[in-house]
């Protein structure tokens, strides 16, 4: 079948229009649930609406092997939510019950699961848990926010479930046949975790960072007076944390003392709306604000694709920026990374801002993503090398008063450039704790490289070509695990964007175009993909990868060796 070009397959500009638009119609984010999140509603607010709906999504996305979520080690976070959330249900049923078909939140019966069925669910998850737990080791753990304090604390719940199966008066806990007990992988112990519960119990709060994870506090948590909801109701951008915070809203309806427009009240209308926008579910992070806009007008502005945002969506997103930085929401401290991609973004649509505080991250030998950061990101890095190359480009020829500024982000460029090349993998590659995919972390590098890192950077990005043609897939795709739209789009990127898309490279990006144009469709309607981005549990961000693809597409149908080779085609 001839080959089209995108523009005869989608309106790419009323595409990114209605993208755009839709930053502001959904302020909050478009981010796929979460098997993590949404099995912490069910523990934590069993009294939330569409209960029985989240139990039958815990029941219909167990895998056939028993477990949840991506493959190897990215199964054990998810998997442990699912299976504690089970074993919390069956400690609420009395096990007289155990064969009482399902029901709703009205009492109704209803095609939800019952105890027979989570109790076969739970046998599942307990035997794979039982049998992967002790296989991996700290090196097989995929870098993950709070994995170490999560996989503590729900292998701590899950074991007090099993502990309890002969509670008074018994439940269906009681007719649990999985004899054995859980321990984390080798080198993820308690540690940290029981430091974090001290603090908590203590009365003197956590650090920002850790909000976002606050439900493995347990019961601590519970209104802790050092703690108070956003004004969007949300504590640490997470719904899991705002439903520990909350504790159990049937006593008083979540109100507060004061009235309905208290903390309380807020942190409940917050879940309410949450699970309202996401089918009853939940997603990993939300709101993901700055983040969401930072990386989607960016990355069409980048590709060269006409930006008209709202005037709305850049004040807020310059207003974000505060001397200490950009947080990706409310609730989230400020990290490097929004703060990088929020004056990245600016510079490029027209509003220019310093970048003096990004040099509150700066360590001697590299940014990191906030301070007591305990991992390395080489995309934070490649994204600050893109805010102060953008910013030193739009300084260029000012008045010498700028000087000593200018001098320092050059400086800055430099370390970055050196970074960058240094943390290349040998097949040219490069590997992040905020990604899955290997071309996420490679098309944020090569492109920054390419752009800014001048000669000292020339072979390395070449390298990088090379490894994304080498790479490619039959089909034309570019993926880790399949081949995805959102990898593919990434590819395209790279080969555009860091040189010419002749010579050797030509076959490859026409490959690779044909096979975008033919998943474009379906992945626009859609709206969905691989989970491949890391929070707490592997996640989907709907509007940053529709803008991948728009911006890959737009590159292919304005680069002349793809437009006659498939005009050739056809």
């Amino acid at each position: 079948m001839p080959a089209a070009r995108a523009t005869e397959v989608i309106d790419i500009p009323a595409t990114v229009r209605d993208l755009v638009g839709s930053l502001l119609t959904a302020p909050w984010g478009q981010v796929s649930a979460s098997v993590y999140e949404t099995g912490r509603l069910v523990t934590l607010a069993p009294w939330l609406t569409g209960h029985q709906r989240r139990l039958a999504y815990l029941v219909g996305s167990q895998r056939p092997d028993g477990g949840w979520g991506g493959p190897c080690g990215y199964s054990i976070v998810p998997t442990l939510s699912a299976v504690e959330a089970v074993l919390a249900s069956l400690g609420r049923v009395p096990t007289g019950e155990v064969e009482a078909p399902g029901t709703d939140d009205a009492g109704e019966v209803a095609p939800y699961p019952g105890p027979a069925v989570l109790l076969g669910t739970a046998e599942r998850g307990l035997r794979l848990l039982f049998r992967l737990l002790p296989s991996m080791d700290a090196s097989a753990v995929p870098d993950t926010p709070a994995l170490d304090l999560i996989v503590a604390a729900l292998t701590d719940a899950i074991n007090g479930h099993l502990d309890g199966e002969r509670s008074a008066p018994p439940t269906a806990l009681a007719r649990v046949t999985f004899s054995g007990r859980l321990s984390p992988p080798a080198g993820v112990d308690g540690a940290r975790l029981a430091m974090v519960r001290a603090a908590m119990r203590g009365g003197t709060g956590l650090p920002v960072k850790i909000l976002h994870a606050l439900e493995v506090t347990g019961s601590a948590a519970r209104g802790h007076p050092a703690i108070r909801p956003e004004h969007t109701g949300t504590v640490g951008a997470s719904a899991a944390a705002t439903a520990a915070w909350l504790g159990d809203a049937t006593e008083d309806g979540g109100r507060d003392e004061v009235g309905t427009d208290g903390p309380r009240a807020r942190a409940r209308r917050f879940l309410e709306n949450v699970v309202n926008e996401h089918g009853d579910l939940a997603p990993c992070g939300i709101p993901v604000t700055a983040f969401e806009r930072s990386w989607v007008l960016s990355g069409l502005a980048r590709a060269g694709l006409t930006v008209r945002a709202p005037r709305q969506i850049v004040v807020e997103l310059a207003s974000a920026l505060g001397p200490n930085g950009a947080a990706a929401a409310d609730g989230l401290p400020a990290d490097a990374d929004t703060t990088a991609m929020s004056l990245y973004a600016l510079g490029l649509l027209g509003m220019p801002h310093t970048p003096d505080p990004l040099w509150q991250f700066e360590t001697e030998t590299h940014f990191c993503t906030w301070q007591g950061e305990q991992g390395f990101s080489v995309t934070v890095n490649a994204h600050v090398l893109d805010a102060f190359g953008q910013h030193l480009r739009a300084v260029r020829g000012a008045p010498s008063t700028v000087g000593a500024s200018a001098d320092r982000c050059r400086a800055a460029v430099g370390k970055v450039t050196r970074l960058l090349c240094d943390r290349q993998r040998t097949d040219g590659s490069w590997r992040d704790r905020w990604h899955a995919s290997p071309y996420y972390a490679t098309v944020c590098c090569a492109l920054a490289l390419g752009e800014f890192g001048g000669s000292a950077a020339v072979d390395t990005v070449q390298r990088a070509r090379e490894w994304v043609v080498n790479t490619q897939r039959p089909d034309g795709s570019w993926g880790l695990w399949d081949g995805s739209a959102e990898e593919t789009a990434y590819g395209l990127q790279i080969l555009a964007l860091t040189g010419s898309a002749r010579g050797g490279v030509e076959e490859s990006f026409t490959r690779g175009y044909k096979f975008l144009l033919e998943v474009t469709r379906d992945t626009l309607e859609k709206d969905s993909g691989p989970a491949l981005w890391h929070d707490k549990d592997l996640y989907y961000p709907r509007a940053i990868v529709r803008a991948a693809v728009m911006s890959a597409l737009h590159l292919a149908d304005t680069s002349r060796p793809a437009r006659g080779r498939i005009a050739d085609d056809r």
